[in-house]
C-alpha cells in the first residue's frame, strides 16, 4: 500500500465540533482546501468560506468579522457569507472575479460537516448519524488530535481492533483483543464496513473497571460500523462474565459505550483525528467523566505517536515494498477499496439508508 490516499471530494467531511464554530473565526484545512468557519449572527448557522483574500491571499481566519461579513485583516477587502466582496479600499467599483467560493454545511449530531466537491451533489440526507453525539441521557467527552500521517493509515489502525492488546496495553488492551477472531461484513454499495469482535471471557481492562466499578472477568463486545470516508462507530458492551442482555431485551447489568471517530483528511500526510466517547450509564458522575476523558485522550495519543511514526517509516521504505496482510486486516483492505472506488468514481456521492 503507497502511503498516500486518493481523496474523495464529493462526500461530506467533518471539519469541526459544533461548539468550535463561534463568533471567532476558525481555520481548518479540509482535502487540501484552506476553509474558514464561523456563525452567523442573525441565524446561528454555520458558515464556510475559502480561507484567502483574492487580493493577497491573507488568511481570513486570521482577519476580524463586521456583523456577518469577513474583513480581511491585512487590507480591508470585505465578504458576506456567500463569499460576495461587498468592499475594497479606495475604489467604489468591486471588480467582478472578487468572489471566495463558499462551501455546503450542515450542522448535524453535534458535528459540522462539509462539502467541498461539486455543490450540485451535496445532500444532507447521506450524511451518517451520530446521534448519541447530543442525544439526552447520553454524556459525551471529546477531543480532535491533528495526525502528520495518511488518513489510510487512521482508517487502517480503528478498523484492525488487536492493536489494542500491543499499543493500548493498560488502558483498553487486554491479550483477548488480539487472540479473538473478527467476523466481517462489506456493503460496497452504501460503502459501510462492518467489524464484529465478541468475548466472551475477557480480563476487564483498567479504562473500564476504573469506570464501571467491575471485578473479575467480562463479556465485552467491539461492533464497528465504518461510513466511508469519514465516519467510525464502536459500540462497546461489556457485562460481567457470562451475563447477557435479558429475554426481554432489557441489559441491567451491561454497560454501553459508543465510541466515534471523524476521519477527516486534511492534506496528503496529514489527517484530523475527530473523537468522541458516550455513554448512559453514571452519567452524574463527574469523576467517571473525567477519567474517561484523560484516559482516552491518552489512548488517543498512543495511536497519534505510533501513526506519525509509522508515516515516517513508510517516508524511508525502498519503492514496491511488499505487504503482508493476514484475517485481523479484512475489514481495513475493504475499506481501502471502498475508498479507492469512490475516489475513482468523483462524481457519485454514496447513497445511504438512514
Amino acid at each position: 500500500m503507497p502511503h498516500t490516499t486518493a481523496f474523495a471530494r464529493n462526500q461530506w467531511y467533518v471539519a469541526a465540533y459544533g461548539r468550535e464554530v463561534g463568533r471567532e473565526l476558525l481555520g481548518r484545512t479540509i482535502l487540501g482546501e484552506p476553509l474558514v468557519f464561523y456563525r452567523a449572527e442573525e441565524d446561528g448557522t454555520p458558515v464556510a468560506l475559502h480561507d484567502r483574500c483574492v487580493h493577497r491571499r491573507y488568511p481570513l481566519s486570521e482577519s476580524g468579522l463586521d456583523g456577518d461579513r469577513i474583513v480581511c485583516g491585512y487590507h480591508g477587502f470585505t465578504y458576506d457569507r456567500t463569499g460576495a466582496c461587498v468592499y475594497v479600499p479606495g475604489q467604489k467599483r468591486v471588480p467582478r472575479t472578487a468572489r471566495l467560493a463558499s462551501y455546503p454545511v450542515v450542522e448535524q449530531d453535534s458535528l459540522v460537516w462539509v462539502w467541498i466537491g461539486d455543490p450540485a451533489l451535496a445532500d444532507a440526507g447521506n450524511i451518517p448519524r451520530a446521534r448519541h453525539l447530543d442525544s439526552p441521557g447520553w454524556v459525551t467527552v471529546r477531543g480532535m488530535e491533528p495526525i502528520d500521517a495518511d488518513y489510510g493509515l487512521l482508517v487502517d489502525n480503528l478498523l484492525d481492533l488487536s492493536h489494542e492488546t500491543y499499543l493500548h496495553g493498560g488502558h483498553i488492551g487486554t491479550p483477548e483483543v488480539a487472540g479473538t477472531p473478527i467476523t466481517t461484513e462489506v456493503d460496497e454499495g452504501t460503502g459501510v464496513v462492518r467489524v464484529g469482535r465478541h468475548m466472551e471471557d475477557a480480563e476487564c481492562p483498567p479504562f473500564y473497571a476504573r469506570s464501571t466499578g467491575i471485578t473479575g472477568r467480562i463479556t465485552r463486545r467491539q461492533d464497528i460500523e465504518y461510513h466511508a470516508p469519514c465516519l467510525y462507530l464502536l459500540h462497546s458492551r461489556i457485562a460481567p462474565a457470562g451475563v447477557g442482555p435479558e429475554a426481554d431485551g432489557s441489559d441491567p447489568h451491561g454497560f454501553h459505550t459508543e465510541i466515534t471517530y471523524a476521519i477527516t483528511p486534511s492534506s496528503q500526510g496529514r489527517v484530523y483525528d475527530f473523537w468522541a466517547v458516550s455513554r448512559n450509564w453514571a452519567t452524574d458522575d463527574a469523576e467517571v467523566t473525567e477519567f474517561l476523558r484523560g484516559n482516552n485522550h491518552a489512548v488517543v495519543m498512543q495511536d497519534v505517536d505510533a501513526l506519525n511514526l509509522l508515516q515516517r517509516t513508510l517516508g524511508t521504505e525502498r519503492t514496491g515494498y511488499q505487504e503482508l496482510s493476514i484475517n485481523i486486516d479484512t475489514g481495513g483492505l475493504a475499506a481501502r477499496r471502498i475508498l479507492a472506488r469512490l475516489a475513482e468514481e468523483g462524481d457519485k456521492p454514496v447513497e445511504r439508508v438512514q
